[in-house]
């Protein structure tokens, strides 16, 4: 029997994606791919973003194995917990972050995947409160920033904030572009441990950009990513904390990834304080989160928890912390002993610091020495060690009287 039904004629094939360009690989994860398929023995990876201890392993915390381990025996559901993610997670987390004083009383946390999630989510806020609002970013920054800021329809406006030549701050410049800023703009700072750079401002600096934010009305977003990797967990939040002591409309953007080892669990958080707006920015934030990812992942905020409730458990996470820490700062003195022109080094601080390398010397000490690090001169310093540092001065050396910058 026939059918006196006629098919729907096929639409053109690929009509919804027309639109879309081809995009260039991210840089780390190419860079990554380059080292793992060169079979040359004595090669040298200081491009990828992780700690690596001297063996060249990232480790999981022992503390953080532990609190895995109690909540394998002791969770009973695996039940959603809401969009604001685990609020015992933010309660723990909040003084490590803020300190016990009143500086955190009036901010508004939500757990976020990672710190990536959480300055979506501050973009998002910021976009739907000013819809293009400015965002003033220092540069080099971590190269995802503008994107982040881009995506969410926010127009961003770069400043030079470090030199790679000198290896110095350009404080001044900084000032100088902060203070052209109009009101309800949004400033993006670095917490501690600059990533690219490694190279920090002081305390008398954090007040000098705390008077010009006060001054022209700017609202400060803190990227809080390397917490305790820096001069040490307390010292590392001062700047951030300094800042909230002062103005009542604040963004602090948090990753536990680094500094509990939580990179594949993607942990973070973000709080907000809007002193004459609470209830309502806290209602659009859980909007958004819940159009943007619905509910947090559970995993890493609950071990993050289990760590921080429990004095052994903390006792010891700061303890491997501070290894951590302490091994990067090992790492920068021998850089800074090999080469008087890594001196600078020596006082930077966190997994980061940037040589005034151009692209093709980059290309150069791969192609030519077998060290790996991303186009801009980043190097990840927990990527060297002991029997390296020498290799890598070497080659650094030979590259710069082979090549011009």
């Amino acid at each position: 029997m026939s059918s006196t039904h006629t098919a729907p004629a096929r639409a053109a094939a690929g009509v919804l994606f027309d639109g879309l360009l081809p995009q260039p690989p991210d840089a780390v994860l190419a860079v990554s791919k380059m080292f793992r398929e060169d079979p040359r023995p004595a090669k040298i990876d200081v491009g990828v973003g992780v700690y690596r201890d001297a063996n060249g392993h990232t480790p999981v915390f022992a503390a953080m194995k532990a609190a895995e381990a109690r909540l394998l025996e002791t969770q009973e559901t695996k039940a959603y917990l809401g969009p604001e993610g685990d609020f015992g997670y933010l309660e723990r987390l909040s003084p490590i972050i803020f300190g016990r004083g009143a500086a955190a009383a009036d901010l508004f946390g939500v757990q976020t995947p990672g710190g990536t999630g959480a300055l979506r989510l501050a973009a998002e806020l910021a976009h739907a409160g000013r819809p293009g609002a400015r965002v003033w970013l220092g540069v080099p920054s971590w190269p995802i920033h503008a994107p982040i800021f881009a995506e969410a329809g926010l127009e961003v406006t770069s400043f030079r904030h470090f030199d790679p030549q000198t290896q110095a701050l350009t404080f001044d410049e900084t000032l100088g572009a902060l203070k052209g800023a109009q009101a309800g703009d949004v400033v993006l700072l670095h917490g501690c441990c600059h990533n690219p750079s490694g190279a920090d401002p002081d305390l008398d600096q954090w007040r000098a950009l705390t008077e010009v934010i006060l001054e022209r009305g700017l609202t400060p977003l803190i990227d809080l990513a390397y917490q305790g990797l820096g001069a040490g967990l307390e010292e590392d939040a001062a700047g951030l904390r300094l800042v909230l002591e002062a103005v009542d409309n604040a963004m602090v953007a948090y990753s536990c990834d680094k500094n509990f080892g939580l990179y594949r669990e993607r942990t973070g958080a973000l709080f907000v304080r809007a002193r004459a707006h609470a209830e309502v920015v806290r209602t659009n934030i859980l909007k958004i989160a819940r159009c943007a990812w619905s509910m947090p992942p559970d995993h890493g905020a609950a071990a993050v928890r289990v760590i921080l409730e429990d004095e052994a458990l903390t006792a010891l996470w700061r303890g491997e912390l501070e290894g951590q820490r302490a091994r990067l700062q090992a790492v920068r003195e021998m850089l800074a002993d090999a080469d008087p022109r890594f001196e600078p080094i020596r006082s930077q601080r966190g997994m980061f610091s940037m040589l005034a390398l151009s692209p093709a010397q980059v290309e150069a000490l791969r192609r030519d020495h077998a060290v790996y690090m991303t186009g801009n001169g980043r190097i990840n310093i927990a990527g060297l060690r002991a029997e390296t540092i020498g290799p890598f001065a070497e080659a650094y050396d030979a590259v710069l009287r082979d090549t011009k910058a």
